[in-house]
């Protein structure tokens, strides 16, 4: 089960922060605040699941150098940007870079709130997606190196008798590898094998 997720609001201005805070506790949502990039970079959230709320323009490290920090850390928090005085340029590179969204301070408290439940919903969502491929990751290291290479002929659609030419063995044989993979994949038959490893990148 996933932990639970927490808003992370890094914000200069203490009237910000505590305003943004009230915002999203009033709601429902569990927030965090940090007064710099450093102080969040410090702390445990990066690595916790959630959202960041980002003031841009903040003394020694702004939000836009956040941001690539945590990209280079290999974060993939949702950010959502705020500013009082961001410009074109600034908005086009964080949208590149992969934030939410860019708003204008002040900021409008129901859209606000709207886009922090979209963005932890998109982190849950990535969070799901890495916790199943880790575990399909987790099953296909459980098969020998024989097996590995039926579980790829298996997917591509290849039969049993294909699968026993294509290593000299005899149909008996293949049929025990096809039925180990599928054991140790725990799946019932190819169909299932396919959806399994529909989003899985697979690796000769």
């Amino acid at each position: 089960m996933l932990a639970e997720s927490t808003v992370f609001v890094v914000d200069d201005d203490e009237t910000a922060l505590a305003s943004m805070r009230w915002l999203l506790e009033s709601d429902g949502l569990a927030a965090e605040t940090f007064s710099s990039a450093k102080e969040f970079l410090l702390s445990d959230g990066p690595d916790r699941p959630g959202c960041l709320v980002l003031d841009l323009r903040m003394p020694g490290m702004d939000g836009l150098m956040l941001q690539e920090k945590l990209s280079e850390r290999g974060t993939h928090l949702p950010i959502i940007f705020v500013s009082g005085c961001g410009n074109v340029s600034q908005c086009a590179k964080a949208m590149k870079n992969g934030a939410v969204d860019f708003l204008e301070k002040p900021v409008d408290d129901g859209k606000m709130v709207r886009l922090v439940r979209q963005a932890l919903e998109e982190d849950r969502q990535r969070r799901l997606a890495d916790a199943r491929a880790a575990e399909i990751a987790a099953r296909i290291a459980r098969l020998t190196p024989r097996e590995h290479e039926v579980m790829h002929l298996l997917h591509e659609g290849d039969a049993i008798k294909t699968i026993a030419a294509r290593f000299h063995i005899s149909f008996q044989t293949a049929a025990k590898h096809r039925s180990r993979v599928l054991a140790k994949l725990d799946v019932n038959n190819e169909a299932a094998l396919v959806r399994l490893l529909a989003n899985y990148p697979l690796h000769e």
